[in-house]
């Protein structure tokens, strides 16, 4: 990130200050660049190749042939629905619970399995998983850490365990995003240095002290490349195979089974209802992402509408003005209660994470963004 100024994407609305983000010399950043790219991808040749893969694995006695890492999410019940009912597979549905599951999160899986999927629900132990959760909100700002470990380990643990060879990722977020490429390969199929290094941030036998032992921290610890080598499991992303949308994503499912958006019509932070809907820790980890980064939940979604050709820029820039940074009161009683904080020691560890090349005080001691979106879009 620039320390002097925070710029912004020419193209949609994301800062230079997201991790891993890069700009080109015309002030676009890699997602968007990214999106056009696209446009000389060839599509059908893709999807040949998916279908031979599918071909290679596909089920002749009615076993699993592939394990699908499942919220109960647009973007995940998509790909199994399509998986099961399009290719003919039958994928294992594999969820790492939500840290406070929602009515909304568990009607839509409901919805999905009852079209006939075979589901395991991992719920970690409560005792570690809410000692950590306070633990790295408290320390490094986001209560999800643990749980972002969970949802990558537990479905490859699961390959491992039950010798399923393919696993179906949903997007390859680094560059879909805008972030850290590590090669071309990295698109197509999942590995595991940029898992350690882009979604949990280390390697999880670090967390071991006094009070989490080394075997509390299984459902955290991901297989070796070894283990995963000697296993046979490759894992793809669907995203390298299929142009990606999520908001086409979302329309598919909704069509497809009784889909749910948020009841209360837009998530808090942003103008869309159909995004990240399973767990009330959501909310708060989306405006910690816009206390540490500058950016929050809206700027996220607008630049994703903005790539897939969904929305302009202005109004997307309207819409980032009126909901972005909004604070999550919605579920804040549950969060504090699971984290065992009171408001004012949830504010004070908030303003603890603010960043002060994002932030500053006003002549009233009021936290203000020094580079806010509507002062710099056209600069």
């Amino acid at each position: 990130m620039d320390a002097r100024k925070i710029i912004y994407c020419k193209a949609c609305t994301m800062p230079n200050s997201r991790p891993r983000v890069n700009f080109n010399d015309k002030g676009v950043c890699n997602a968007c660049v990214n999106s056009t790219q696209k446009d000389s991808v060839d599509w059908d040749m893709r999807r040949s190749e998916f279908n031979k893969i599918l071909d290679n694995y596909r089920s002749k006695d009615g076993s699993w042939d592939c394990i699908v890492p499942w919220s109960g999410g647009k973007d995940s019940s998509a790909i199994a629905y399509k998986l099961k009912f399009e290719h003919n597979m039958n994928p294992l549905l594999i969820t790492f619970s939500p840290m406070l599951p929602n009515e909304v999160g568990n009607s839509n899986r409901e919805a999905l399995i009852r079209q006939g999927f075979d589901h395991i629900f991992f719920r970690p132990d409560q005792k570690t998983h809410r000692y950590l959760a306070k633990r790295f909100f408290t320390e490094r700002g986001n209560p999800k850490i643990a749980w972002d470990a969970g949802i990558n380990v537990i479905p490859v643990n699961m390959a491992v365990k039950l010798n399923i060879k393919l696993v179906f990722y949903a997007e390859h977020g680094e560059s879909e995003y805008g972030g850290k490429v590590l090669n071309e390969e990295s698109k197509r199929t999942r590995n595991f240095t940029e898992v350690i290094e882009h979604q949990i941030g280390d390697d999880p036998r670090n967390w071991a002290t006094g009070e989490v032992k080394i075997d509390d921290l299984n459902p955290y610890i991901y297989p070796s490349n070894e283990e995963i080598e000697k296993a046979g499991i490759t894992a793809y992303y669907y995203s390298y195979f299929h142009k990606w949308s999520m908001f086409e994503n979302y329309q598919y499912v909704k069509e497809k089974f009784d889909f749910q958006d948020n009841p209360t019509g837009r998530s808090t932070g942003t103008f869309t209802g159909f995004d990240s809907l399973d767990d009330k820790f959501d909310d708060i980890y989306y405006y910690m992402q816009y206390i540490k980064f500058g950016f929050g939940r809206c700027v996220r979604d607008t630049s994703r509408f903005i790539q897939m050709g969904h929305m302009g820029r202005e109004e997307a820039l309207e819409l980032c003005r009126k909901y972005d940074g909004e604070f999550p009161d919605y579920y804040l009683d549950d969060v504090l209660e699971y984290l065992e904080l009171s408001k004012q020691e949830f504010l004070d560890i908030v303003d603890k994470h603010r960043n002060d090349e994002v932030w500053k005080k006003d002549n009233s001691g009021n936290w203000q963004l020094r580079f806010p979106l509507y002062l710099n879009h056209d600069e």
